[in-house]
């Protein structure tokens, strides 16, 4: 996926999220964003577009107030705001089509241009769109295309050392012969954890442990949404793994 469909993904999936919710208490919990409801998490969601907006129209360079964002307090006793979610993931991506993928703004972690933003927030709305269809009790649905580029973000931004300033406790899922695999029919992905950092790659090598399930089950299970169909080999190392992860 380049750039101009991650900013046409960002609007899609939104659409996707008003669609299926439109008849859906916003009172409903969502077990995997505890403490939120339906409402809160649109809040945050469409707070996040409009957030990532004003960076890249404004070329920040430095962070930018997110209250926003944190704060998804609110009244959920109407329906959906279904235009105004479109609206904020509209505005964010033409925002990133006027400044192009090469635009120099701020950045959470070491990337510096506008293309972050474009494949972060489609990624960001997929997901929070998984969380909200299933706390509605519905199926959740993604193209292939998107969910294997999900997943191969997900595995890169995971696998950033950056994550070791911040929690040095993650440094217990590395050790000699430490590996984690994931499979879905023809795709694969293997995590390396047996030297000073993460290092991931596609493909299937000798894993200590799988992980296998649909492509949209490894990316829920990923992202722990859910419980993955399927894990062989070292589940003791699974489990330690698991415990470790903190994106998404």
């Amino acid at each position: 996926m380049d750039f101009d469909r991650h900013c046409a993904e960002i609007v899609t999936q939104a659409e996707l999220l008003a669609t299926e919710l439109a008849d859906a208490d916003l009172t409903t919990p969502v077990p995997s964003c505890p403490g939120w409801t339906l409402g809160a998490l649109v809040r945050h969601l469409g707070g996040g577009h409009r957030w990532a907006a004003e960076i890249v129209r404004s070329r920040a360079t430095a962070p930018v107030p997110d209250d926003q964002v944190r704060r998804v307090d609110g009244d959920d006793s109407g329906p959906l705001p279904a235009s105004w979610l479109v609206d904020g993931a509209s505005a964010l991506a033409s925002a990133l089509r006027e400044a192009g993928p090469d635009a120099e703004v701020w950045v959470p972690f070491h990337y510096r241009t506008a293309s972050f933003y474009a494949r972060r927030f489609t990624h960001e709305t997929l997901v929070h769109r998984a969380d909200a269809t299933l706390a509605a009790g519905l199926e959740f649905r993604a193209s292939p295309e998107v969910v294997l580029d999900a997943i191969d973000e997900w595995m890169e931004l995971e696998s950033l050392p950056l994550h070791f300033e911040f929690r040095p406790e993650k440094r217990e899922i590395l050790g000699s012969g430490r590996s984690v695999g994931f499979e879905s029919g023809e795709h694969a992905w293997f995590l390396g954890l047996d030297g000073p950092v993460v290092t991931w790659e596609r493909g299937r090598r000798g894993a200590a442990v799988t992980v296998r399930g649909s492509l949209t089950n490894l990316l829920l299970a990923l992202y722990q949404r859910e419980d993955a169909e399927d894990v062989v080999g070292d589940l003791d190392l699974f489990k330690l793994w698991q415990t470790h992860v903190r994106f998404g």
